[in-house]
């Protein structure tokens, strides 16, 4: 159950925001073996005080356009299978809403399956006690 937090800056339509949330879905599904009913998003617009970043960190160029998606998930993943993701999400959204790369931050949180309550205040994937 991956839990997806996106963060930019307010002003972007709803459909723009429910856009990344798809494309940002499709990859974690294509790339991560996430299912596919699998979706926990919260989508969050920023004032620029409450967003900033290093607009040349690295070297790479930002603009205002850039988002973060913080992703948190079960561990396991290999490093192609994430270097996949990172590389279908800035694609997906270059091509579908025209944001640059560039402007794409993504931080992947992994956590064991025991690190989850889905509901009732149980860990539904925790071992039985014995």
């Amino acid at each position: 159950m991956p839990l997806v937090r996106i963060d930019l800056l307010e002003g972007k339509t709803e459909e723009y925001r429910a856009q990344i949330g798809e494309i940002v879905h499709q990859a974690m599904v294509d790339c991560l073996n996430v299912p596919k009913d699998d979706r926990f998003q919260v989508i969050t617009g920023h004032s620029k005080k409450g967003l900033q970043f290093d607009p040349g960190y690295l070297g790479i160029r930002r603009s205002d356009d850039c988002i973060f998606l913080q992703i948190t998930l079960n561990s396991g993943r290999t490093t192609e299978m994430k270097q996949r993701f990172y590389r279908a999400v800035a694609e997906g959204l270059h091509l579908q809403l025209k944001l640059r790369r560039e402007d794409v931050l993504i931080s992947l949180v992994e956590v064991e399956k025991v690190d989850w309550s889905f509901g009732n205040g149980e860990a539904q994937y925790a071992n039985p006690a014995r």
